[in-house]
């Protein structure tokens, strides 16, 4: 199934785990914009993904998490990771991820993707693929 040298492990990516406030607001969200399921097996940590594909996506609550900002701004909390989603139509996809509760970054930098920040202040990009 996964290729792998003599000797050596066989490592593949399962999940992404995204730090929140609120998991199961962040999971609803995500859900609803990729159309997949969520799992929920303890109430801090929550899964959102396709029976049988991965990664999943994790959402882990930290009651001291804060937003990153966008674009970055050196005095305030930092993105450590933001997710590319391909999409068949951008605007459709953008007005998807809007009607599912995310807002459009500003400024934008490319005619190539979209920044679009999720309701917990992640970003994410959406390219047409």
């Amino acid at each position: 199934m996964y290729e792998t040298r003599a000797g050596e492990p066989s490592i593949r990516l399962f999940s992404i785990v995204i730090d929140c406030k609120d998991a199961n607001a962040l999971a609803d969200f995500y859900a609803a914009v990729l159309g997949w399921r969520k799992y929920t097996d303890d109430p801090e940590w929550i899964a959102v993904g396709k029976q049988g594909i991965s990664p999943f996506l994790i959402f882990q609550e930290e009651p001291g998490y804060r937003p990153p900002v966008w674009p970055d701004n050196p005095d305030d909390q930092q993105k450590s990771i933001h997710l590319d989603f391909a999409v068949s139509d951008r605007k459709t996809a953008v007005q998807h991820a809007l009607d599912c509760g995310a807002t459009m970054a500003s400024p934008q930098f490319s005619d190539q993707w979209i920044v679009m920040i999720d309701p917990a202040g992640h970003p994410f990009c959406l390219c047409e693929r």
